[in-house]
């Protein structure tokens, strides 16, 4: 017979249980979320043609031609 007659647990412990895991699950579901995924060729052109167009609609926006 051992000298401690209960068995002492502990739950593990989660991190994100501040509320923080819930904000971070928000975020990975808006539309301009940020992952780490290689985006395809396509998707590369086309996020770079709406970056552009956004900038042409700058007042200081200007073009130049090599000649």
């Amino acid at each position: 017979m051992g000298i401690f007659r209960r068995k002492v647990s502990f739950t593990r412990h989660d991190p994100l249980d501040d509320g923080l895991k819930d904000a971070i699950q928000a975020e990975q579901k808006e539309a301009d979320a940020f992952t780490l995924r290689d985006p395809s060729g396509d998707e590369l052109t086309e996020k770079w043609n709406a970056i552009v167009k956004d900038v042409e609609k700058d007042p200081g926006w200007f073009t130049f031609h090599e000649d």
